[in-house]
């Protein structure tokens, strides 16, 4: 398995609220997998994407990137194929929104890693929406744990040992839930920092997170995670 970091350079046609940037980047991404026919279906279908992105960079103070600036992005993946494809069609791809300008590619090495924190709000959801309120603390944290070992039994084609401590401290970064526009819906979401354990296992599934994210609609930019090596 290898991790691999796209950074992706954009105009913007128009305004993008920042609470609606992950929505408007996930169409860019969108719009240029539909134009395989093999990608389309792997874009329809509700099955785990193995890649994931994060918000617009510079960061604006006022909540709003800017009409006629550029701007930068990171897309990660483990699927190789997904990057060559990306290499070849997600540039000069365009919305009314965004204009993709240019793409670079490097990996991200294998290394032990002492913790992971979101860049963009993880998604934990319930039948009835957020979760506080209806997840205890602990089953939180189990359905994290929990949506990265299938994430890696998927990917790999395997089933490993579940019972082993995945991190020994997790952080919420945020006073109250962060919300973020999809479909016209607020979606509710937290900043988490897992500091994680020297375990193999753990290690294994917290550099897979690097490429996937962790959580919820990570192909829709949540749960996306950067890293602190030991």
């Amino acid at each position: 398995m290898r991790v691999y970091e796209l950074t992706l350079k954009v105009f913007l046609m128009k305004d993008i609220k920042s609470d609606e940037s992950l929505e408007k980047i996930g169409n860019i991404i969108d719009k240029a997998l539909s134009r395989d026919d093999k990608l389309l279906g792997f874009h329809k279908e509700n099955i785990y994407k193995y890649y994931t992105f994060n918000s617009l960079y510079p960061i604006q103070k006022e909540k709003i990137y800017h009409e006629g600036r550029i701007y930068s992005l990171k897309i990660r993946t483990i699927d190789e194929s997904l990057v060559k494809y990306f290499k070849k069609n997600l540039v000069n791809e365009y919305t009314e929104y965004i204009k993709a300008l240019t793409l670079e590619c490097k990996g991200i090495p294998s290394r032990y890693i002492e913790k992971i924190y979101s860049i963009t709000p993880v998604i934990i959801k319930t039948e009835t929406g957020y979760w506080k309120g209806k997840l205890s603390l602990e089953q939180f944290e189990q359905r994290l744990k929990d949506n990265m070992i299938k994430k890696y039994n998927k990917y790999f084609d395997t089933k490993i040992d579940e019972n082993f401590s995945l991190f020994r401290v997790i952080s919420f970064e945020n006073h109250k839930p962060i919300a973020s526009n999809y479909k016209n819906i607020s979606i509710l979401g937290d900043k988490l920092t897992l500091v994680i354990d020297e375990n193999e296992n753990a290690q294994k599934l917290a550099y897979l997170a690097l490429g996937t994210g962790i959580g919820e609609m990570n192909a829709r930019g949540f749960g996306f995670v950067n890293y602190k090596w030991i």
